[in-house]
């Protein structure tokens, strides 16, 4: 148990002494968990949640339902992990960061490729730059299959114009792996493209990420 542990070996006397960076993954959870379970310390019990989850990747992916069914994580506890979690999202969020240029089609795959190339799911992410080609923000615009009907220019646009973006970037993944483009893929294509002129707003490129690699619209003649 924790009150077996000498003094200057537990999480929050060592946080005190060495600073939060002195701490492993383990032990900055057992401080959110504040306590342990009859059998185990709160830091044993950290480090069972952190294999349960397969490390703080897999723990910032947790639901309440999913730690729960570790014996020692009632709902509390869950809601506690959750709250930090969360917390350093937004922390993340909020700092400001070095603005990633995109010289070519080939930058903007490498900036997108290890989020999208192994989603089960189509996604369909926007870049917007500034007039330097500095990225100024991304979002997600629609998940599902790809549709010109349901990815809308007005939903790209209004994203485009609310950062005062001079230029925008599109990319979605194939879950097939496969980045070869469909004929639904360049009506989209063709679609924000044209509403990209009337707007004032480039439409730079549209990139498909498959597995390890993609197509560009743009370099192969398409826009």
């Amino acid at each position: 148990m924790i009150r077996d542990v000498p003094p200057d070996e537990r999480p929050r006397e060592r946080l005190m002494q060495y600073g939060a960076a002195a701490l492993s993954n383990a032990e900055l959870l057992a401080i959110l968990l504040r306590t342990g379970t009859s059998s185990l310390s709160a830091v044993h019990l950290a480090e069972r949640i952190l294999a349960h989850t397969g490390g703080l990747k897999g723990l910032t992916d947790s639901t309440i339902e999913s730690l729960v069914e570790l014996k020692g994580v009632g709902p509390a506890k869950a809601i506690q992990i959750l709250a930090g979690v969360e917390l350093g999202r937004r922390i993340s969020r909020s700092l400001p960061e070095e603005r990633f240029t995109v010289r070519s089609p080939q930058d903007a795959a490498d900036l997108m490729m290890d989020e999208l190339q192994h989603l089960a799911q189509e996604h369909f992410v926007c870049l917007f730059l500034n007039t330097k080609n500095q990225v100024i923000g991304k979002d997600t615009i629609f998940i599902g299959s790809l549709n010109a009907s349901i990815v809308h220019p007005r939903e790209v646009f209004r994203r485009a114009i609310q950062r005062a973006s001079a230029a925008v970037i599109c990319l979605h993944n194939h879950p097939s792996g496969d980045p070869s483009p469909s004929a639904e893929d360049r009506n989209v294509t063709k679609r924000l493209q044209e509403a990209g002129k009337l707007l004032g707003i480039d439409v730079l490129d549209h990139i498909i990420i498959g597995e390890q690699s993609f197509y560009s619209m743009k370099e192969n003649g398409l826009m």
